[in-house]
């Protein structure tokens, strides 16, 4: 295929996005197709159980000599449930409760009285519980200066609290934006035998909060391990007893499922929002402003899911993408958590972008490992080529694959200053040794090699694909947040861009296993392989899993102290790692099976909170 088609046909789906940044308050300007986005937990093994449809369409535009291949691999591939989404972004027109121009206006008029709250805010309690208010209610994007002017208060103020209630919410803050703060600031709430005081059971909102700090755990912190147990046992306690005010209750009920320093913070904003007003102390100028820039942001999200779900049915059509997953609004969930802000559309647009070209690359490779391992590896050496010439080793069904792909990298070019683009270079090395990744693991479905656990947990990493993300997601951003620093710690991290990808890989395998999902053809996944190198029972196989889960947590909460010079970017990563509980937790598989997240997602993307 020429590639002026490619190129051609990724305009006709659809308006374009411009390449000048947005300001806060201008609309989206559309110029550039948006795309689709792809879980990047979803890696190599229990990805592939999960459903597609008819893989012998998949190849419908291909010449026939690619028919024997197709036919083949159809009986060994599953099928893939239909999107439980269809066409409906591409059709749906939302309602207004009112004019943008007015919400617009009426917001910017709210954010002046909140940044009047922040400099009149003296005490530091309140000026905690603001921050927290602020981040709960998912407008802290519109307060990042006066956020982190209220933190260098907090963190160098001689903090001498004997409420356990305050002295955690001090803790949990600082933490997560990458100051240390020590685990012996709780000492002062145990007892003589070293043990938590039982008086703080009796208050459960204390509880909470200490619950949620303690989450921010590093490696080498045992006490602040036994304080999870100990708030968990007793809030799990007072749930079951009931008795509680609403909404605390609802808040302990979402805490004992996802802790707040591990769920996707936009969810945990939609539930809180409508609860907010039953706070003590609530503000009424904090809880309009929410509900608006929830609504303005919803509108820029709804644009780009329509143009998303049209360019990907034209490009389903097109390519006769059968032979993997259609999540278009699944996927979009993974880039809109790495960033929401209206003014990092274009961003949001690459990166899912580059999500979708993984997903292609890696549900093909698992169609063709079992019966046409010799083209998955002649598909890795035109990508280790990286030319257009290199096309001609492809064979005909999958050219247009690599064509586009080669095509898209070149649009990221032309959308980012000439000085940025090197970040599309690192890009493209590291969807180059992706492919690698994957053929190999091609392989060993070919051969039916059975991994050690060590084997397979290092390879799984790699695949789940989170070093080519880590590289996507610093496209469009600006060069204050994209400094030599962060470029640094993006090519030669391995915290929590590692420990990302474990997270995922780890929960997401529990999920398959648990709901039996794995494909029989498919080399085995890490809890069987666990089970498999140390004959241990499935209960003791997971758990064991559980327990690496935990220490990839550490790890990841380490890296905000480590890299909190780059913690803009670095915490783009970890947005990823808060998405994989919202898929995977407790033996879930929301990717796969996409009813269960679909009154969340209505609420994201579809419902406005009315004003």
């Amino acid at each position: 295929m020429d590639l002026r088609l490619a190129s051609a046909f990724s305009i006709q789906s659809g308006n374009i996005i411009s390449q000048q940044p947005h300001g806060k308050n201008s609309p989206v300007v559309w110029h550039k197709p948006a795309r689709n986005s792809y879980s990047p937990s979803a890696g190599k093994h229990h990805k592939r159980t999960q459903c597609v449809s008819c893989h012998a369409h998949a190849r419908a535009p291909a010449a026939a000599a690619a028919s024997a291949p197709a036919l083949a691999q159809a009986q060994v591939a599953p099928s893939f449930e239909p999107s439980v989404w269809g066409d409906f972004f591409i059709n749906y027109e939302p309602p207004f409760q009112r004019s943008e121009e007015w919400m617009r206006e009426r917001a910017n008029k709210l954010k002046e009285d909140v940044r009047t709250l922040f400099t009149t805010s003296k005490d530091i309690l309140e000026r905690m519980n603001l921050v927290d208010t602020v981040q709960h209610l998912g407008i802290d994007h519109l307060f990042e200066k006066e956020i982190e002017a209220a933190l260098e208060d907090i963190n160098e103020d001689e903090f001498a609290s004997s409420n356990l209630h305050d002295v955690a919410l001090r803790f949990r803050l600082l933490r997560e934006r990458g100051y240390w703060v020590s685990p012996d600031v709780f000492n002062k709430f145990k007892g003589d035998d070293g043990t938590f005081s039982k008086e703080i059971a009796n208050d459960p909102k204390t509880l909470l909060s200490f619950y949620n700090a303690v989450h921010l755990f590093i490696h080498g912190e045992p006490e602040l391990e036994e304080a999870i147990t100990f708030a968990r046992h007793h809030l799990e306690s007072v749930s079951q007893h009931g008795g509680l005010k609403v909404p605390l209750a609802d808040q302990i009920k979402r805490a004992l499922h996802l802790p707040l320093p591990r769920i996707h913070r936009r969810v945990e904003m939609v539930s809180y929002i409508p609860e907010y007003n039953k706070e003590d102390g609530f503000n009424p100028i904090l809880l309009e402003l929410a509900k608006l820039d929830f609504n303005i942001l919803q509108r820029v999200h709804q644009k780009e899911l329509k143009e998303l779900s049209r360019w990907w049915k034209d490009l389903s059509a097109y390519m006769g993408l059968h032979h993997i997953r259609d999540r278009v609004i699944e996927n979009y969930t993974w880039s809109y958590a790495v960033y929401h802000e209206e003014e990092l559309s274009l961003s949001r647009v690459m990166f899912a972008k580059i999500v979708l070209l993984i997903a292609l690359l890696d549900d093909t490779y698992d169609v063709y490992a079992f019966t046409s391992i010799e083209e998955c590896r002649l598909l890795n050496a035109a990508f280790q080529g990286w030319d257009d010439s290199a096309a001609s080793l492809v064979p005909e069904y999958l050219r247009k694959f690599y064509e586009i792909t080669l095509s898209c990298f070149r649009e990221f070019e032309d959308l980012i200053p000439s000085n940025q683009r090197y970040l599309v270079a690192f890009a493209k090395t590291e969807f180059q040794k992706l492919s690698s990744y994957y053929l190999e693991g091609a392989e060993w479905a070919h051969r039916k090699h059975k991994p050690s656990f060590s084997e397979q947990v290092t390879l799984a990493t790699m695949t789940t694909a989170t070093r080519p993300l880590a590289a996507g997601l610093l496209l469009g951003l600006s060069e204050a947040v994209v400094t030599k620093e962060a470029y640094e710690w993006a090519v030669t991290s391995m915290d929590a861009i590692i420990s990302c990808g474990k997270t995922g890989r780890f929960m997401n395998d529990i999920s398959g296993f648990k709901l039996g999902s794995q494909n029989k053809a498919d080399m085995p996944c890490s809890v069987e392989t666990y089970i498999n190198e140390y004959k241990v029972p499935v209960d003791v196989a997971i758990a064991k899993i559980n327990e690496l889960v935990e220490d990839e947590w550490k790890t990841t909460n380490q890296s905000r102290i480590d890299h909190r010079d780059v913690l803009p970017v670095v915490q783009r990563l970890i947005n990823i790692t808060l998405a994989i509980p919202f898929y995977y937790s407790d033996g879930k598989d929301g990717f796969t099976f996409g009813e269960g997240l679909q009154e969340v997602l209505q609420k994201l993307y579809v419902k406005p909170i009315p004003l």
